[in-house]
C-alpha cells in the first residue's frame, strides 16, 4: 500500500496548477495588434483615376472612430512610405478609400513603376495588421477608357472625326494609337487605322449613305518594347454622307431632264386637247358680239338726235381743191376723149372745153 504524500506536497501541487493556468490565459504583451485588419482590397485603374479601397474590419460593439494609414513602396526599395511623400494625404483617412490619382503628369506614382500598397486600420492606441496589396503597374494594369469629345462632321462622300485623347500621358513613355470601327447602316462593320493623330478622314465612301461610327484607342507603352493595352469603343454614332460633285452633276442632269420631259408631256397633252375639242375652245375664247355706244345711247333715249348725227358722219365730204387745170384736145379727139381734169386727192372731173371755171 502506497503511502500519502506529504502535506507540504499536497499543497503546492493545487498552487502550481492555479498559476499555470493564469499564465495560459494571459493576454498577450502587445495589445496594440487586437484591431482587426481590414479586407477586400482594390485597386482601380480607369484612365489617368487612380484609387485604393478597402472594407472595414468588424468590429464588436465599439462605436469610437476608426481611422487608416496607406504606405507604399517600390520594389527597388524595402523601405514602407507615407503617402505624404507623394503629395497624398492618405495618413489618418475616415474614409475606406485613398486617391492616388495625380493632378499634373509630374504628380503621383511614376506610371512604369511597380507599386506596393498596404493598409492598416487604428483606434486610439489600437493598431490593426497591415493588409497587403497585389502590386501594380500602371501602364499595365490600366484600364483606357474611349475616346473623348467624338465630333463627325459628313462630308462629300466622306465623314471627318475628331476628338480628344481617354487622358493625358508623357509622350516619352506612351503614346495613343486609334482605330475606327465603321459600318454603312445595317451592312458589315470595317476597321480602319491605326492612326496617331486626333482628326481622322473616311473616304470613299458612298454619297447620301447613312453610317455608324465608333472609335477606339490602344496605349501603347514605346518605354518597354511597345506593349499595347486595349481601350474601350465610344458610343455609336450615324451619321449621313452628303453629295460629291459628280453627283450634284447627275442629280442637276436628270432634274433638268425630267423638267424637259414633263413639260413636253404637258405641251403635247394641251395640243391634243385643243385639236379634239376645237369648237369648245373658240367657244370659250371667242368674244360676244356688242352693240355699238351711240345704238346703245339711242336705245336708252329715242328722243336724242343721235341718228341725225350719225348720217352726217357718213356723208361724203367735199372734195378739196388747190388748183383745177383746163385740158383741151382737137375737135377730133373730143369725140373719143372726153375733157378730163384731174386734181390731186378725190378723182377725176370732166368739164366740157371752153367752159369757164
Amino acid at each position: 500500500m502506497r503511502p500519502p504524500p506529504p502535506p507540504l506536497l499536497s499543497l503546492l501541487v493545487p498552487l502550481l496548477v492555479l498559476l499555470g493556468g493564469r499564465a495560459a490565459a494571459a493576454p498577450p504583451a502587445d495589445s496594440r495588434a487586437q484591431l482587426p485588419a481590414p479586407r477586400n482590397p482594390k485597386v482601380r485603374l480607369y484612365n489617368a483615376e487612380q484609387v485604393l479601397s478597402w472594407e472595414p474590419g468588424s468590429l464588436s460593439n465599439d462605436t469610437r472612430p476608426v481611422v487608416y494609414q496607406v504606405q507604399f513602396k517600390y520594389p527597388s526599395d524595402s523601405r514602407w512610405y507615407d503617402t505624404s511623400d507623394i503629395g497624398v494625404h492618405c495618413m489618418n483617412v475616415t474614409t475606406t478609400e485613398c486617391n492616388f490619382t495625380p493632378s499634373s503628369l509630374s504628380n503621383g506614382f511614376p506610371p512604369h513603376f511597380n507599386v506596393s500598397l498596404r493598409v492598416r486600420a487604428k483606434l486610439e492606441d489600437l493598431v490593426s495588421p497591415w493588409l497587403s496589396v497585389p502590386w501594380f503597374l500602371y501602364y499595365w494594369n490600366v484600364t483606357v477608357g474611349p475616346p473623348e469629345n467624338v465630333w463627325v462632321t459628313p462630308g462629300e462622300g466622306s465623314l471627318i472625326i475628331r476628338f480628344s485623347s481617354p487622358f493625358d500621358i508623357p509622350a516619352s513613355l506612351a503614346t495613343f494609337v486609334y482605330y475606327v470601327h465603321y459600318w454603312e447602316k445595317a451592312g458589315v462593320q470595317k476597321v480602319k487605322g491605326p492612326f496617331r493623330s486626333n482628326s481622322i478622314v473616311l473616304d470613299d465612301l458612298k454619297p447620301l449613305r447613312e453610317y455608324c461610327l465608333q472609335v477606339k484607342a490602344h496605349l501603347v507603352w514605346t518605354y518597354y518594347n511597345n506593349i499595347s493595352r486595349p481601350g474601350h469603343l465610344s458610343n455609336i454614332s450615324c451619321y449621313k454622307t452628303t453629295m460629291d460633285a459628280t453627283t450634284k452633276l447627275q442629280q442637276v442632269i436628270i432634274i433638268a431632264v425630267g423638267i424637259f420631259l414633263l413639260l413636253s408631256a404637258l405641251a403635247g397633252a394641251c395640243f391634243f386637247l385643243v385639236l379634239k375639242y376645237k369648237g369648245l375652245v373658240k367657244y370659250w375664247f371667242h368674244s360676244p358680239p356688242s352693240i355699238p355706244s351711240q345704238i346703245k345711247e339711242y336705245l336708252k333715249d329715242p328722243s336724242q338726235p343721235i341718228l341725225e348725227a350719225l348720217d352726217k358722219d357718213t356723208l361724203p365730204t367735199d372734195d378739196a381743191w388747190d388748183s383745177v387745170s383746163i385740158v383741151s384736145f382737137p375737135e377730133k379727139e373730143q369725140e373719143d376723149v372726153p375733157q378730163s381734169t384731174w386734181t390731186q386727192d378725190s378723182g377725176p372731173v370732166c368739164q366740157p372745153v371752153g367752159q369757164e371755171l
